[in-house]
C-alpha cells in the first residue's frame, strides 16, 4: 500500500502555495509594504483607520463582523502589548461568525475570559513542552520527519516547501487528533473551504462543512467506544469548569470546535513558519554555518525567524466599551488591528530590526501572541520545526539554495505570510 504521507498528491499544490492561498482568500498583496509600515510606526504607535486603507491596498475583511466599523491600527511593541494584555476591553469575539448550520457556538479562539480559560484548560496539558518533546514526538513527529527525509535521500534537489514544510504539520496534527492516512489532506481541504472567508460559493462551503462534521462525528463516536491517547480521546475524558457552574464533560459540539481550531492552526501556521525559518537560514549561509557548527544555535534561529517574519502578522479585536489608547478615543464596537509583525520590528526594542540575525540579544517577541490567547500549540510548532530542520541538516550537510531556480521570496496574504518556494540542492 502506498504511503499517503510521501505520495504525490495534487492537493499539496492547492493547499500549500502561499500565493494561491492568499488569492483564494482574497487578501493577496503584490508589493512589499514593510518600509511603508515602518514609516507609519515611526509617526505614531496608533493610527485611525484600517492598515490596508493607510497603505492604499484593496479592502479585505478578515472577519465579516468587521464590516462598517471604525478601525484603529496599532503598530508599536508597547501599544500592541497593551491591547493583548486587556482582553476585557479588547475582545477576541470579533473572529466569531455563525457556521453553515447557523449555530452560535463559540470556539476557544473566539472566547474571552473566564470561559476561554475553562475550555483551554481542558486541552492545554497536551500542549505543554514535556508533552511536545515526549508524546507528540513519539506519537507523530519523529516517524513523519524520518519518512519524509528518507524520501529525499535519493534526490539531488527538492522544493522543501512542498516536500517537507507542507507535509509535516498537517500529518502531525491530523494524526494527533486521531485521523489516519489520506484523511489528513481530505480533512484540511474540506475545512479550509468550509469557513466564511474561504472564497468559494455558499453551496460548496456548506458541502465541505458537512464533510468536516461527518469526519469528526465519526471519530468522536469511535473514540467513545475505543479511547486511545489522541486529542479527541483526551477531550472526551476532559472536564470543563465554568465559573458559577458545575464541572461537566465537553459536549460533542465543543469537541468538534476544538478539533477544528487545532487542525486549522496546527496545519497552517506551522507550515509557513517552518518555511520562513528554512528560508532565513538558506538566504543567510553564514548563519546557517553557525547552526551547522553548533546545533544548539537552532533554537536561536527559530526564535529569530519568529521575530523577523511571523507567519500570522496581524490579529484583530473589538472594543467592548469606550476607552482610550495612546491619546485616541476608542468607541465600543470599534475594531483594533494588532500589528505583531511591525511590533516585532520595533526599532525602540531591536537594533537593525529588518535584518535576520541569530546573534542578536534575546528578547521576547509577539509571534505567538501574548496574554490570554498566546498560541496553544507553540511548543508543538517549535518541536516540529526544530526536529525537521535538524534532520535535514544531518541528512544533507551540503544543502543550499538552488541558484538555477526562480528566486524565492516571502509573500502571500496580508494576514498570512510564507515563502513562495524553497528550492534546494541536496548534495
Amino acid at each position: 500500500m502506498e504511503d499517503v504521507l510521501t505520495a504525490d498528491d495534487p492537493l499539496y499544490s492547492k493547499l500549500y502555495d502561499v500565493t494561491e492561498e492568499a488569492k483564494h482568500m482574497g487578501n493577496y498583496i503584490e508589493r512589499d509594504v514593510t518600509d511603508e509600515i515602518a514609516a507609519l510606526q515611526a509617526k505614531a504607535p496608533v493610527h485611525k483607520g484600517k492598515l490596508r486603507e493607510l497603505l492604499g491596498l484593496p479592502d479585505h475583511l478578515r472577519h465579516p463582523g468587521m464590516a462598517g466599523k471604525q478601525h484603529w491600527t496599532v503598530l508599536t511593541y508597547e501599544a500592541c502589548e497593551a491591547v493583548f494584555r486587556d482582553p476585557a476591553t479588547f475582545s477576541n469575539a470579533i473572529s466569531h461568525t455563525p457556521n453553515a448550520a447557523n449555530e452560535q457556538t463559540l470556539s476557544v479562539l473566539e472566547m474571552d475570559p473566564p470561559i476561554h480559560r475553562a475550555f483551554r484548560r481542558a486541552i492545554q496539558p497536551k500542549f505543554l513542552m514535556p508533552e511536545a518533546t515526549g508524546w507528540w514526538r513519539e506519537f507523530t513527529i519523529d516517524s513523519i520527519v524520518e519518512r519524509l527525509v528518507d524520501r529525499l535521500k535519493t534526490r539531488d534537489s527538492a522544493d522543501l516547501n512542498m516536500e517537507i514544510c507542507a507535509r509535516i504539520p498537517v500529518y502531525t496534527i491530523t494524526t494527533a487528533i486521531g485521523l489516519e492516512g489520506d484523511e489528513a489532506l481530505r480533512f484540511r481541504h474540506a475545512h479550509v473551504n468550509s469557513v466564511e472567508n474561504a472564497g468559494v460559493p455558499p453551496e460548496v462551503r456548506y458541502k465541505n462543512f458537512m464533510l468536516v462534521e461527518e469526519i469528526l462525528l465519526g471519530l468522536i463516536e469511535e473514540r467513545r467506544a475505543n479511547p486511545t491517547e489522541d486529542l479527541v480521546s483526551t477531550l472526551l475524558a476532559a472536564s470543563v469548569k465554568i465559573p458559577g457552574e458545575d464541572s461537566r464533560p465537553m459536549t460533542e459540539r465543543e469537541i468538534m470546535h476544538m478539533a477544528k481550531i487545532v487542525m486549522i492552526a496546527g496545519g497552517g501556521t506551522s507550515w509557513r513558519q517552518m518555511g520562513i525559518t528554512l528560508f532565513a537560514l538558506l538566504t543567510n549561509p553564514d548563519q546557517l554555518a553557525q547552526v551547522r557548527a553548533d546545533p544548539s544555535r537552532l533554537d536561536d534561529a527559530v526564535e529569530e525567524s519568529l521575530r523577523w517574519n511571523p507567519t500570522a502578522p496581524y490579529f484583530y479585536r473589538n472594543a467592548t466599551k469606550d476607552t482610550e489608547l495612546y491619546g485616541h478615543k476608542i468607541a465600543e464596537g470599534d475594531i483594533v488591528e494588532i500589528g505583531i509583525a511591525p511590533a516585532n520590528r520595533d526599532p525602540s526594542r531591536w537594533d537593525n530590526p529588518d535584518v535576520y540575525d541569530i546573534n542578536r540579544p534575546k528578547l521576547s517577541n509577539m509571534a505567538f501572541g501574548l496574554g490570554t490567547h498566546r498560541c496553544l500549540g507553540m511548543n508543538v510548532a517549535k518541536v516540529e520545526i526544530m526536529h525537521a530542520i535538524t534532520a535535514l541538516l544531518e541528512a544533507f550537510p551540503n544543502m543550499r539554495l538552488d541558484p538555477d531556480a526562480p528566486t524565492p521570496t516571502i509573500g502571500g496574504g496580508f494576514e498570512q505570510r510564507g515563502p513562495t518556494a524553497i528550492p534546494v540542492l541536496l548534495k
